[in-house]
């Protein structure tokens, strides 16, 4: 057994975005904030440690900067480990709008060795991630602005950008998007396909997902636009691979965490329960 990466599982369901896609939706939310069960959460970072892995991220099924305290515990968990790459997923919109409450959490997570803020979003234009994340809001958080504040902060910034039909679905559109990366100045842009499990518990955002998945064209175009006007300087066994596009580092990756036809994993995830699993879906895909 080899796993790639660690994840970690902070805070409760509860999200302020309203994201049609949601895969906590689909593969069920069902956790709450429980304390850490330090016994199984030390053996999933040693599991981590003598698989070489070198990135451990910190996400939720809902939005876990909702949770900031967890984020603050889970930090000083890991300190003795030492992993070199500390990432936070979210989709930030707390950081501009209650920033002065973010302030002081994000300099002591930078202290405490947290090294990426990983932002989800759909596309560069703010009223189409606003539509996305926050139809119920006037307008969308100055991400611009919020990227530079994150860099002053000492932070290394990634892009996750979620493929959608009317969003970056093209290649002309993804080349709109790296340029765009760019003059932000993000470390990484991450374009991923969106995705749903086989077997969904959520039939509104499965048939929403499955309508708006890209055509295997779209996908074959994008990719094809990478490798034209790119070089590619890494690959993934579970599939995906990272192009450097002029200067900008951009990853082209799916959100599959199961190979079926391998014995490898693609992480280890630490439940709230103490459970220690491969993949986010099945019950019965336990390490711990």
């Amino acid at each position: 057994m080899k796993i790639q990466t660690l994840s970690i599982i902070s805070g409760g369901a509860a999200c302020n975005a309203r994201c049609p896609f949601c895969i906590s939706q689909m593969t069920g939310k069902g956790v709450s904030v429980t304390p850490i069960n330090k016994i199984n959460f030390n053996k999933a970072c040693r599991l981590a440690q003598i698989n070489d892995v070198t990135n451990v991220i910190i996400t939720g099924k809902g939005e876990p900067i909702l949770y900031p305290d967890q984020i603050t515990d889970f930090l000083k968990a890991l300190k003795p480990f030492d992993f070199p790459v500390l990432e936070l997923q979210t989709n930030a919109i707390l950081f501009s709008t209650q920033s002065e409450k973010y302030e002081t959490y994000l300099k002591e997570w930078r202290q405490l060795g947290l090294t990426f803020i990983a932002i989800s979003i759909v596309h560069y234009d703010p009223e189409k991630n606003r539509k996305n994340y926050i139809p119920y809001e006037k307008s969308y958080p100055d991400l611009e602005k919020l990227i530079s504040h994150l860099h002053d902060l000492g932070y290394s910034v990634r892009l996750t950008c979620t493929l959608v039909r009317g969003g970056i679905d093209s290649a002309g559109e993804a080349r709109e998007m790296i340029k765009q990366a760019g003059k932000w100045g993000i470390e990484q842009l991450t374009l991923r396909k969106v995705a749903a499990p086989e077997n969904s518990q959520n039939t509104v955002v499965y048939s929403w997902t499955k309508a708006h998945e890209l055509s295997q064209k779209n996908l074959d175009d994008i990719e094809n636009f990478l490798i034209k006007n790119g070089h590619k300087i890494a690959s993934f066994d579970y599939g995906g691979a990272i192009y450097d596009v002029d200067g900008q580092n951009v990853c082209f990756t799916n959100a599959l965490t199961l190979n079926k036809n391998s014995e490898n994993f693609r992480q280890a995830i630490y439940f709230p329960d103490g459970h220690v699993r491969f993949d986010w879906q099945y019950k019965g895909a336990i390490i711990i």
